[in-house]
């Protein structure tokens, strides 16, 4: 039994990679998972995608990391992690191993479910230092922008090493490491105050009508395969509804302009949340570094490494080989490839 399952257990989305006797990635999958409702959603998706993938949860080694012990269903982080870890080992039997930080030496292991407990700070949401982790053994010198959903990652990477010495979340929000803003689950108020619609500079609302997925979805970038999140009205996901949400942004309804009015004020989000992205990158980026994008918004990493005239990559252009989407689901392949790498999956 060779094959390795590297799964991202996120508050929001479930992301699974399974690698084949020579670590390429024969499955890459990313499923919506609402966990704050409860353990059940993580178990509907966790067995659909093990259906999808037409494995056998026993047939497989399984490497998790994971963020989502931050959702409101657990008192704090350390229960989170441990109610996690519990239950998805009982889903998926008993070979099964987390990733977390060694705090010591800032390189990645791998732990037990019975050694969970003692290392729960370093499990919780330590997916970006997997990612980073694998990264540097392919790229020795960058500065890895993982734009997801929710979050922003920004980890920098010289001689081989994570040199990144913010490790939790609060840390790493501290230090703008962890830059709390992605492509889809945002809300629009969390990125700007005013914006100019046309030469007109207005307030924005402080109401969750419209998020960052409609913005993206007016500009044309958001891929259909990672716009799995809710809108804010509950309603759908076409061009014409995205407009109408961030037309409420304004204190406007869609028809009050043409949609070409609407697509603008969509540009104008676009380029505050790159601004906001791109002031946390200058804190990290050194002149020898390539800027990695990765995740769902690697499309603003791209367009921010051109404003910046700085060389820029994707983990497929490194490894070609791989899957298209493998980039959208990094954490989890890199989980699944490191824990092989040492054999202990």
């Amino acid at each position: 039994m060779h094959k390795i399952v590297g799964w991202d257990i996120g508050g929001a989305h479930v992301k699974a990679v399974l690698l084949d006797e020579s670590q390429n990635a024969i499955h890459v999958q990313q499923m919506a998972c609402s966990l704050w409702l409860g353990l059940g959603q993580l178990q509907i998706a966790m067995l659909a995608m093990l259906k999808s993938m037409q494995v056998e949860s026993q047939q497989v080694r399984h490497a998790v990391t994971m963020t989502g012990e931050l959702v409101d269903l657990f008192a704090n982080r350390h229960e989170g992690v441990l109610t996690i870890a519990q239950f998805v080992s009982q889903l998926l039997g008993n070979q099964v191993l987390f990733y977390a930080i060694d705090s010591k030496i800032n390189t990645p292991h791998f732990v037990t479910l019975n050694q969970v407990p003692e290392h729960a700070k370093m499990i919780a949401s330590a997916n970006w230092h997997a990612s980073a982790s694998l990264t540097a053994q392919i790229f020795p010198s960058a500065l890895l922008v993982d734009i997801g959903s929710t979050t922003t990652d920004i980890i920098a990477i010289e001689n081989g090493k994570v040199i990144n010495q913010a490790l939790t979340d609060a840390e790493r929000m501290q230090q703008d490491t962890l830059v709390y803003t992605g492509v889809v689950r945002t809300p629009v108020m969390a990125v700007a105050q005013k914006l100019l619609l046309g030469a007109t500079e207005t307030n924005v609302a402080a109401e969750y009508f419209a998020t960052m997925a409609d913005v993206y979805r007016l500009t044309g970038e958001l891929a259909e395969a990672v716009d799995m999140a809710e809108t804010a009205d509950g309603g759908p996901k076409t061009v014409l509804a995205s407009a109408r949400r961030l037309a409420r942004m304004v204190g406007h309804d869609a028809e009050d302009k043409p949609l070409e009015s609407w697509q603008q004020l969509a540009q104008a989000c676009r380029v505050k949340q790159c601004h906001q992205i791109q002031s946390a990158i200058n804190k990290q980026l050194r002149s020898n570094m390539t800027i990695l994008g990765a995740g769902a918004g690697h499309f603003i990493v791209k367009a921010i490494a051109e404003s910046l005239q700085h060389p820029y990559a994707t983990l497929n252009s490194i490894l070609p080989h791989q899957q298209e989407h493998l980039g959208v689901c990094l954490p989890a392949y890199a989980v699944a490839v490191l824990a092989d790498k040492k054999g202990i999956a």
